[in-house]
């Protein structure tokens, strides 16, 4: 899941992710949107593919890049749990809870 979340810390990443969710896209299509070298491009995209956030496609002699939806849903999932817990925990509410001591 840190792969995930890794690769979601990149704006350029976030931005082809977005691209991604009204279509498939060509990897051509891709870099038509941003003024990238294809070295740099190939590298966010081989990044969101190890991440399993995009799947790509090989139609004939083109390859498609499509978004995974279920692997950003799992992150968002999870990572409201983990706020959920957090909260919920009276333990953890450092306003009420008792000063420790100091010796």
């Amino acid at each position: 899941m840190n792969d995930v979340f890794k690769a979601l810390a990149d704006p350029t990443r976030r931005a082809i992710l977005e691209m991604l969710r009204t279509r498939e896209m060509t990897a051509g299509d891709i870099a038509d949107c941003f003024t990238l070298a294809k070295p740099t491009l190939s590298g966010h995209l081989a990044v969101l593919l190890a991440a399993d956030l995009v799947h790509r496609e090989r139609i004939g002699t083109t390859l498609v890049y499509h978004l995974k939806l279920s692997v950003l849903e799992e992150a968002w999932l999870r990572l409201a749990s983990t706020m959920r817990l957090g909260k919920s925990d009276p333990s953890c509410n450092t306003d009420t809870a008792p000063a420790s001591p100091l010796r």
